[in-house]
């Protein structure tokens, strides 16, 4: 107590300043009509806005998974719904017209793919090697299945090669191995590739006849001939036009769609017909 005492009386000037301190601001700040008490009070609501709005980008922050499996969902029922369009005979258009004004049965939709998006995440994803995988958090479990194709939201990415229960690898474009069935806008078919050791950001289209015009920008797409990819596909954009002088074609250097650096997400196309087509052309295979 005695302690307590010289304690008081060695600092008393300092506590009695601090309490007429406190006294003051109170008085202040409960003085709404007052000018101070108004600057007060929205120094106060500054100050609190401003932890409100830090506090809200952190919440923001940590429910960004959350988010982007959200705007995953709906990218892939978009997408569904754009293949369930692409995939109907452009003749078709007065049933298609009956059958949502009259009802389904008025009018018969002819449909040639049926097409199922599963979105995943890329966990692995290498891109220096000879032949490039990914691999993603979705396997058999959730309807993954063997060569079915993978593109993410810009562009295509590759095949799925193996799938467990969880999980499954995917053979990138970034490959030696298999070739994209591809097309220029004029209509001229070829396939796009990649060369070992290139630049993750660069793919490749040979044989292209000087004759047919090829722009700088040019978009080249999937074919129908793939039995891995949809047709119509973004694949990528020329960046490079080479003339070879030697057989007289060019050589484009195309920028892919995909940002293979920077891969996050995938969707995983489900063709429901796929298996019906693989089973005729192995048949007429055969046959021959």
């Amino acid at each position: 107590m005695h302690n307590f005492i010289l304690f008081i009386r060695r600092f008393f000037d300092l506590i009695l300043f601090l309490g007429l301190q406190v006294t003051c601001i109170v008085l202040i700040a409960r003085t709404q009509n007052l000018m101070q008490g108004n600057d007060m009070l929205s120094s106060a609501n500054m100050v609190t806005g401003y932890m409100y709005d830090r506090q809200s980008a952190v919440v923001d922050y940590f429910g960004l998974r959350r988010m982007n499996d959200s705007l995953l969902s709906e990218n892939a029922q978009l997408r569904e719904q754009l293949a369930f369009y692409s995939s109907i005979d452009t003749i078709q258009t007065e049933n298609i017209r009956k059958a949502y004004t009259e009802g389904a049965d008025s009018a018969r939709v002819v449909r040639y793919a049926d097409y199922t998006y599963h979105k995943a995440r890329v966990i692995s994803n290498s891109i220096s090697a000879a032949d490039n995988y990914i691999t993603i958090n979705r396997g058999s479990d959730h309807g993954i299945r063997k060569n079915m194709a993978v593109v993410s939201g810009t562009g295509v990415v590759g095949r799925v090669t193996n799938v467990s229960a969880g999980f499954a690898t995917v053979l990138s474009v970034l490959n030696t191995k298999q070739p994209v069935s591809a097309r220029l806008p004029g209509g001229m078919f070829s396939f796009v590739f990649w060369e070992k050791g290139a630049r993750p950001d660069e793919l490749f289209m040979s044989d292209i006849p000087q004759e047919i015009h090829v722009g700088i920008g040019d978009s080249i797409f999937t074919t129908s001939y793939s039995t891995i990819f949809p047709r119509d596909l973004l694949i990528g954009t020329v960046e490079r036009i080479e003339i070879r002088e030697k057989d007289n074609t060019q050589y484009l250097r195309i920028s892919p769609a995909t940002n293979f650096r920077n891969l996050q997400y995938v969707y995983v196309i489900q063709d429901d017909l796929i298996s019906e087509r693989r089973a005729l052309e192995d048949s007429v295979k055969k046959k021959k």
